[in-house]
């Protein structure tokens, strides 16, 4: 009987560093996500978060090796690289004039060809991810009148639909690996689960890799099913929510005082006045 091939992981990170205008951001961090994975980087502000996921999306320069899936990220080019890695940052740019529908559509460039147009599959993909996003009605709206808000969600359709890959579902070409930066950060409580629920649902029906950044450490420990705490530019602690969500980690690296408590899916963080003054 033969053994069954090792599986690469979807991302594979070693002694990544990364220094902007001459300072160290990262400093050798380490990293593995397994195909599928969702797994949220927390940390202060300045600890690196956002940096990790613009090397990964090869948006930064850097030393050391990074690997989607088994490939060393310098070895893709730009089209291969759009296909395998969908990017939401905290601030994208807003073409002008741009409507809701056309810019989720350009999450669809990956799969068309050279001069090509969209066809009738990927307007249908698009139209299906506003949908579960409430944001089917505002498609002919352009970017720029939309609230801070449903502007996030705009973006997050469009790396939703550049997410969704041509071909069977079971087939070895969906291995697509969503990088969200804080995506829930100008969003109500009811469209963050709304969006967090619908990124869940799409690691399942289109074999999505997760990687995102989170301040909220409640929500975090919530859908992620590994954290990795950076601090100063480095990994201090990884692994299940309720392994690194504990009140002297954080109050180690955050130097905040909280109280953690079991929620129903993983631990509530909760802050704790140090002030007495009523």
């Amino acid at each position: 009987m033969n053994a069954a091939h090792p599986v690469d992981p979807a991302i594979e990170i070693h002694d990544l560093r990364v220094a902007l205008s001459g300072v160290p951001i990262l400093r050798g961090v380490d990293l593995s996500v397994a195909p599928g994975e969702w797994v949220t980087i927390i940390g202060p502000n300045g600890a690196g978060k956002s940096t990790l996921l613009r090397a990964i999306g090869g948006l930064v320069a850097f030393t050391g090796q990074i690997r989607l899936h088994g490939v060393p990220l310098g070895r893709l080019s730009r089209r291969e690289r759009a296909r395998l890695v969908a990017t939401v940052p905290q601030n994208p740019e807003i073409p002008p004039g741009m409507a809701v529908l056309d810019y989720a559509l350009l999450g669809r460039t990956p799969y068309i060809r050279t001069l090509g147009r969209e066809s009738a599959a990927d307007i249908e993909i698009v139209e299906r991810v506003l949908d579960r996003l409430d944001l089917l009605p505002f498609a002919g709206r352009p970017l720029e009148t939309l609230s801070g808000g449903e502007r996030q969600r705009a973006f997050l359709a469009r790396a939703l639909a550049q997410g969704v890959r041509p071909g069977p579902a079971d087939g070895p070409e969906h291995r697509q690996i969503l990088l969200l930066d804080e995506p829930t950060s100008a969003l109500d409580i009811g469209h963050q689960q709304d969006v967090l629920d619908l990124v869940d649902e799409l690691r399942g029906t289109e074999r999505l890799t997760v990687v995102s950044t989170m301040h909220d450490l409640s929500i975090a420990g919530e859908y992620a099913d590994r954290l990795v705490l950076l601090a100063h530019g480095q990994g201090v602690a990884a692994g299940t929510p309720d392994e690194v969500l504990t009140e002297e980690t954080l109050g180690a690296h955050y130097g905040a005082r909280v109280r953690v408590t079991r929620g129903e899916h993983g631990p509530l963080v909760i802050p704790v006045r140090t002030s007495t003054r009523r």
